[in-house]
């Protein structure tokens, strides 16, 4: 089974969320390390996550799990067993739905236009994969009307979901 991954993860994972407690960096570092055991990374064939691992983690590897997980990803990004480049249409124009695949519902109008390429790939993949999230509000606040869109976001440490 798939799985997408905000990149908010592997930022905590590599301690660069000062928010995030050790049992919420310790759950990401756990995550991680099973999907780069598995496989199973789903990723837009377009290369926007990647270059948001990139931008934020690096290639090196280092010092964090994090980064770990961002060069494994980029390392296998041709290797379909380990990370599966899924097809999304990336819309023109500056609308509020930057996909195709991004559902056209009011109440996400105002979900984080970035972050919508998860949920992108998560639906065009019809795998109906889990998001995992960390820190980052937008999802929890949201949380209903994706969950109505049917998307399944993994809250990996709830115990902040709702604070930020």
């Amino acid at each position: 089974m798939g799985v997408v991954v905000d990149t908010n993860v592997a930022m905590v994972a590599s301690g660069l969320t000062p928010q995030a407690d050790d049992r919420c960096v310790t759950a990401c570092i756990n995550r991680l390390a099973a999907i780069q055991n598995s496989g199973g990374l789903l990723v837009d064939d377009l290369g926007l996550i990647l270059l948001e691992y990139t931008r934020n983690l690096g290639h090196s590897g280092q010092p964090g799990a994090g980064h770990a997980f961002a060069k494994w990803a980029h390392n296998h990004q041709a290797i379909p067993e380990k990370v599966r480049r899924v097809a999304v249409t990336q819309r023109r124009g500056n609308a509020w739905r930057r996909f195709d695949q991004f559902p056209d519902r009011a109440d996400l109008s105002t979900f984080d236009r970035s972050d919508q390429k998860f949920v992108a790939v998560a639906l065009a993949s019809n795998e109906n994969p889990p998001i995992l999230n960390a820190v980052d509000s937008d999802w929890w606040n949201h949380r209903a009307a994706l969950r109505a869109a049917g998307v399944h976001v993994d809250f990996l440490c709830p115990q902040h979901a709702a604070q930020h």
